[in-house]
């Protein structure tokens, strides 16, 4: 994954080569994924109860304070160069694009608890039917109808 900076320096010379805040998707969400990133991992480390290296928790902590610089950053530069509410339609879009993919994850958590359960009932009949089977044996052998 790309550092927060970097990312940020891709998105601020689009913009200034004159592209559209709309066709620059991939990069910007080039720069959101870095430093969204970045956040988790500091989340992450800060929280892990085997984290012990000061070294780590001061590398997760740069990267979270980097990734904050280059949201001020980007917010500053669109907001200088496409105006406030250019900057404001850029985080309503992040928002929804976010709840979308939060409702698919949903979703698709449902529909593999659904797969499971389908298959869990599957093995339950079949290991009836089987259970059936072996008990009929069973009885016919016992009244001497099979050998």
């Amino acid at each position: 994954m790309i550092d927060p900076l970097s990312a940020l320096a891709i998105v601020k010379s689009g913009i200034s080569a004159g592209k559209q805040l709309h066709s620059m998707s991939k990069e910007l969400a080039g720069f959101f994924d870095s430093v969204d990133g970045a956040k988790k991992a500091h989340a992450k480390k800060k929280n892990s109860v085997f984290a012990s290296a000061n070294e780590e928790a001061m590398a997760t902590w740069t990267q979270m304070q980097n990734a904050k610089v280059a949201e001020e950053e980007l917010r500053e530069f669109i907001t200088n160069t496409k105006g406030y509410s250019a900057y404001q339609e850029l985080l309503k879009l992040r928002r929804q694009i976010a709840n979308e993919r939060r409702e698919a994850e949903r979703l698709a958590e449902i529909e593999r608890q659904e797969k499971q359960e389908l298959i869990a009932t599957i093995l339950v009949i079949l290991m009836m039917i089987v259970g059936s089977i072996v008990a009929v044996g069973f009885f016919l052998k016992a009244k001497g109808f099979i050998e």
